[in-house]
């Protein structure tokens, strides 16, 4: 989104119009920017088809740059895939979180209770959605969907939310950012084995600090 349609699009939202900052390597800028523009967002509405709808806009334009993510919250383990968070807003309305996956990696398939918009960041991701069948047994709903750079996915119990994340590449990490209505880490979910059984989980973070959103560098 250029500056221009950026400021227009803040108007029309009755949000503050920020300053254009420079780009520069690792421009959290935009991170602050994202935070203020969603915190404006969710005070403005607690309905989860406008915080979808006008959410969706703002992590698009998030994650058409690829110049802010600082690098430590972007780095993959071997073992697994890693959920860093990247902020939480005070009253826990939402959080944004990086997803990092290593070559190969998946997610189990899980559940989350609450609304999600997803971004690739970098690289691909696959996500599988789940029915049960007549039996209860979980089945795959469709073809898994691929979601290249740039695309964005959304998550709700009132979607139908059971799904796995995958990455995509078995060569490469791939990265998503995520935006949860709640504080995604802190929260009670379920994964599922083949045969549907539940197992509640809560994920929390792999990070100890946050990325300095509020430099003025």
């Amino acid at each position: 989104m250029s500056d221009v349609a950026q400021t227009e699009f803040d108007r029309a939202l009755g949000l503050s119009v920020l300053p254009t900052l420079p780009t520069r390597g690792n421009n959290t800028a935009r991170l602050r920017s994202f935070v203020t523009r969603f915190s404006a967002l969710r005070d403005d509405t607690h309905e989860e088809a406008d915080l979808l709808r006008v959410g969706r806009v703002l992590l698009a334009d998030l994650i058409a740059h690829d110049d802010w993510l600082p690098e430590t919250f972007a780095a993959a383990d071997p073992r697994k895939f890693q959920q860093y968070l990247l902020h939480c807003d005070s009253g826990q309305r939402f959080s944004v979180v990086s997803v990092v996956w290593g070559p190969g990696q998946s997610t189990p398939i899980h559940d989350n209770p609450v609304w999600g918009l997803m971004g690739v960041l970098r690289g691909a991701k696959l996500k599988q959605r789940y029915t049960r069948d007549s039996r209860g047994t979980l089945v795959p709903h469709g073809a898994p969907l691929r979601l290249a750079t740039g695309s964005l996915s959304e998550v709700s119990p009132t979607l139908g939310n059971v799904h796995q994340l995958s990455n995509a590449h078995i060569d490469r990490v791939s990265v998503s950012i995520h935006v949860y209505g709640a504080n995604l880490g802190a929260v009670e979910r379920h994964s599922y084995d083949s045969t549907g059984r539940a197992t509640g989980f809560v994920a929390g973070y792999a990070n100890h600090t946050l990325p300095n959103i509020w430099g003025r560098r």
